[in-house]
């Protein structure tokens, strides 16, 4: 099937939009990609939907939420309408988009989870069939919701030699673990790129932290890292997931915005080495994707407290920024075919279990 994906993360940059030729199973062909970033103003729409959406103590609507959601159906759409113009490809010939949506909170302890943008609209507006909703039939059954990645890890890594480890540095870092025999474990090791964001943005006014630069050159305050890692998050058995805010810059502050910058790269670089510590066996390799690996800074860091130098996934042929929309539309065409998105191993769901709710075209 051609299967578009489309991914939204909780950095609030923008959306990712690929498309890929999948049996949802053992075949993946990657054919185009893009990425579509959100206006400063659309940033803030869904920072507030967001912010408005940690205060509830279980999903409901309010105008922030619905405005936002909009927002997302309308981006989203256009993200992919311009992805299958840059491929020569008609929407009539798609078979089906997966729609992650934007998180607005997280919550699996509470039993359930918030991914704003209605499929249905979306459906409606690009003409194409449309799986959303991937993570909510997870967690209604006692399952972390999260990272549903995995299953699209280990076709992309079919073949390696095992034991492999893909660590995929978002705005949260996950790692997934793909055994000798295929056996899947994964979970939320902390927070990658988000803390360090969100300090960067308040102490510079800039987005990010290009290349690592402005950790590159603080100091990593020793105190602060310590008492950042004194959180039960980290004792937690395997599988476990976050919410973008569970962990905040406030133990930070007080620093100057280098060693700031350094002390959060600390943080996700050992959180990252506590994780490697509770997989079955140590990794032979560690496969970077996502945003985080184009900072070598905290690759850097991580090499030298996990005591294995991570691989970009670009050297194995893969695209890292496309590597969360690719896995949507894989889980997409597997939701079609009644095919498992998540396991016992990755997210604590009592059995392999399909998911995602289909909106006809």
């Amino acid at each position: 099937m051609l299967a578009i994906g489309l991914m939204s993360g909780t950095s609030i940059d923008g959306i990712d939009a690929a498309l890929i030729d999948t049996d949802g199973e053992g075949l993946v062909r990657p054919i185009a990609f893009r990425g579509e970033a959100y206006s400063d103003a659309a940033r803030a729409e869904l920072a507030e939907a967001t912010r408005v959406a940690l205060t509830y103590d279980r999903p409901r609507e309010s105008p922030p939420i619905e405005a936002a959601a909009g927002l997302i159906v309308r981006t989203h759409a256009l993200a992919a309408l311009k992805l299958l113009r840059e491929a020569g490809v008609e929407p009539r010939d798609v078979d089906v988009i997966g729609f992650h949506g934007q998180t607005v909170a997280h919550r699996p302890d509470r039993g359930w989870t918030w991914q704003i943008g209605d499929g249905a609209s979306l459906a409606a507006a690009t003409g194409i069939t449309t799986v959303s909703d991937l993570r909510v039939a997870d967690v209604a059954a006692g399952g972390q919701g999260a990272p549903l990645l995995p299953v699209y890890h280990a076709a992309l890594a079919a073949g390696l030699d095992g034991p492999v480890a893909v660590l995929n540095l978002g705005g949260v870092a996950n790692v997934t673990f793909i055994g000798r025999d295929g056996d899947l474990v994964a979970f939320d090791t902390g927070p990658a790129n988000g803390l360090v964001d969100d300090w960067v943005g308040e102490a510079t006014g800039a987005r990010f932290d290009e290349d690592g630069a402005l950790a590159a050159s603080g100091r990593v305050d020793q105190a602060v890292l310590a008492a950042m890692l004194d959180h039960p998050f980290f004792d937690q058995p395997a599988p476990k997931s976050l919410d973008r805010r569970d962990f905040t810059i406030q133990p930070a502050r007080g620093l100057s915005a280098a060693d700031g910058a350094a002390t959060l790269t600390a943080f996700t670089a050992e959180t990252v080495a506590l994780a490697l510590g509770q997989l079955p066996e140590a990794p032979r390799r560690l496969i970077a994707v996502g945003g985080g690996r184009r900072n070598p800074t905290m690759l850097r860091m991580i090499g030298k407290r996990t005591g294995i130098v991570p691989e970009s996934g670009e050297s194995l042929g893969w695209n890292g920024d496309a590597t969360e929309a690719e896995g949507f539309a894989y889980m997409a065409v597997r939701a079609l075919n009644g095919l498992p998105i998540s396991f016992p191993g990755t997210t604590g769901v009592p059995k392999p279990l399909t998911g995602g709710v289909i909106h006809r075209a």
